[in-house]
């Protein structure tokens, strides 16, 4: 690892630990070095709060002369909530500007890069840059698409089964995943299952942590037809905002009794194949939701994978064989006729966690059905 890339990877890291607290902002850290010596760090650490940047340069003061300074995303060149970070930088006299990745915000787009330049500031880009993208893949995607990032969660036993044919699904995985799961929760903005999943569960679907912390992610519901009972636990809107989504054509009356609990109804566009995720996606973003866990069953998955929705897979693998030809699989659907129908994926890690294996995987990119 070259000197650049130890002091970008500890930018790195700091960006990380704000994980679920910046959004719909991106994760951004700062290290300010001078002649070896760290002499100023800093995160973003929530947003509408100051940047990276500013933190490391409040903490290096007048050591940022003459120093270079590592940041893990471009510095913005527009007023947003705070002032433009490229024009601290520039005042700040620093000699050189590391940085990991140009901004996919076309309000930024290498504007702040050039601007350094303009300034006589040697700047150098890129480096750690696929560490970088991935750490900020869900704000990337927001700004390329305009739609929430999803990521889609499954327990399967070691033969694929998520559970018996009964629907009986508790627990195929151990403590240590589910924990794990939960801290995923508290990074993303929202949660989606299906009515189906209310009606088997009564699930929370709140943040529950060892540590005793963690924010409630918006509760969102698939429902068509406002099946969900009046009694459920995810209709209790104290403690966490819950978005029912249902047809356009869904009962009136059902929506004011929902609405008159403090519930969001959504409506949406409705097809053949059930509600049109893409018509709920956008309209979730413009509600401020930037990134969805997708915790339904196979019925739900299905639904994102065959409208080429999900951006990432969790999937934990539990050491146990189910068996049965009616025990449910992750993903329903018409039965496809040759392997070539597969969707194929491209393996990010590997990690045991507790008893378990967990896999993160992505779209493998181009593919289309």
């Amino acid at each position: 690892m070259t000197t650049d890339e130890k002091y970008m990877q500890l930018a790195l890291d700091l960006a990380a630990s704000a994980k679920g607290n910046t959004n719909p902002n991106p994760l951004v850290g700062a290290v300010i070095v001078k002649d070896g010596v760290i002499v100023g760090t800093g995160l973003h650490r929530k947003a509408g709060e100051p940047h990276a940047e500013v933190h490391a340069f409040r903490m290096a003061g007048e050591h940022a002369k003459g120093a270079t300074l590592y940041v893990t995303l471009e510095p913005c060149s527009h007023y947003g909530k705070t002032p433009p970070c490229a024009n601290l930088v520039k005042e700040a006299a620093v000699s050189r500007v590391v940085v990991a990745m140009e901004d996919p915000n076309p309000a930024v787009a290498g504007r702040g890069i050039q601007l350094l330049r303009d300034a006589g500031i040697d700047v150098a880009v890129g480096i750690l840059e696929a560490q970088a993208r991935r750490l900020n893949e869900r704000f990337i995607h927001n700004m390329l698409t305009k739609r929430p990032f999803i990521i889609s969660k499954y327990a399967m036993t070691l033969d694929g089964k998520i559970a018996a044919h009964t629907g009986h699904s508790k627990w195929v995985t151990g403590e240590a995943a589910r924990e794990d799961v939960h801290r995923i929760r508290h990074e993303v903005d929202g949660i989606l299952v299906g009515v189906g999943t209310v009606l088997a569960d009564n699930p929370s679907l709140t943040t529950r942590l060892k540590e005793d912390y963690g924010k409630n992610p918006v509760r969102i519901i698939m429902d068509s037809s406002l099946r969900t009972p009046t009694h459920a636990n995810v209709l209790n809107v104290e403690e966490a905002k819950t978005i029912i989504v249902c047809s356009e054509n869904a009962s009136q009356e059902k929506i004011t009794a929902f609405e008159e609990k403090g519930v969001t109804i959504l409506p949406v566009r409705h097809d053949s194949q059930g509600l049109v995720v893409d018509d709920m996606l956008e309209k979730l973003y413009q509600n401020g939701i930037t990134d969805i866990l997708v915790e339904g069953g196979s019925t739900i998955n299905s639904s994102f994978l065959q409208q080429g929705a999900i951006n990432k897979y969790v999937i934990y693998i539990a050491p146990k064989i189910l068996g049965g030809r009616l025990s449910l699989t992750p993903f329903a659907g018409q039965n496809p006729s040759t392997m070539d129908e597969a969707w194929d994926v491209e393996f990010a890690s590997f990690e045991q966690v507790g008893q378990d294996l967990r896999i993160i995987a992505y779209p493998k990119i181009g593919e289309e059905k």
